[in-house]
């Protein structure tokens, strides 16, 4: 569960000019609360509130709480809507959850110890595929993101997402036994730069066995 609290109250005032009215003149948010064994209902928010709240990763993949005129309910945030060009949100969507809820959402990944792997450490660059993945699992054990550890990765090493470590109770949603489906998620490879050098070095020594080879032929022909 997310530290994250966020007050709402209910909103009477219905339709696009209402919702209009609530982001101009009130500074507010429009937004819908759904699911569970109760009938949506429409709430507002304050927009500066949740701008804040928006700052922090975490809302996006766990469980929170919402005041709703003072009553508290356990929520995801399911939708997220922002205006094209301006710092506004425009509406949000809003589900409720039950601890035993199984929860189908998208979790960040945090890498760490990448500065100090042994790839890094050989003069490799980190090239990440994937920076969240989507998990299946009870809303009780919904983690904030999963950890991925770089220390141990050497160069040319990639990690798949069937070498995550995930915590207990939660899935991919993927079958990475397939493996089509079995994606990379991070790696660590040489500088192109090096690559072009090394290529480079190759091709010279080419040239030169080429050059050498040639006065030896001139010669056996000169013999003739």
């Amino acid at each position: 569960m997310s530290t994250i609290v966020l007050e709402a109250e209910t909103r009477k005032d219905l339709g696009k000019g209402a919702s209009r009215r609530l982001r101009r003149l009130e500074n507010k948010v429009p937004a819908v609360l759904y699911g569970g064994d109760k009938k949506p209902q429409s709430i507002h928010l304050l927009h500066n509130k949740v701008i804040k709240a928006l700052e922090s990763e975490s809302i996006y993949s766990s469980v929170f709480d919402l005041h709703v005129d003072g009553k508290v309910e356990h929520v995801i945030l399911k939708d997220l809507q922002r205006h094209p060009y301006k710092p506004v949100i425009m509406h949000m969507d809003l589900q409720r959850v039950g601890a035993k809820d199984v929860l189908v959402i998208h979790v960040p990944l945090h890498f760490i110890n990448e500065q100090t792997s042994k790839g890094v450490k050989a003069g490799g660059i980190i090239s990440h595929t994937m920076n969240q993945v989507e998990v299946r699992c009870q809303a009780k054990n919904l983690p904030e993101f999963i950890e991925v550890d770089m220390a141990a990765v050497e160069m040319d090493d990639v990690i798949h997402l069937s070498d995550l470590k995930l915590p207990k109770g939660v899935q991919l949603t993927v079958d990475v036994k397939d493996g089509s489906h079995d994606l990379p998620v991070v790696s660590i490879h040489a500088p192109k730069v090096a690559i072009i050098e090394e290529e480079e070095v190759a091709a010279s020594a080419s040239e030169e066995t080429e050059t050498e080879a040639a006065p030896e032929e001139n010669e056996e022909k000169g013999t003739e």
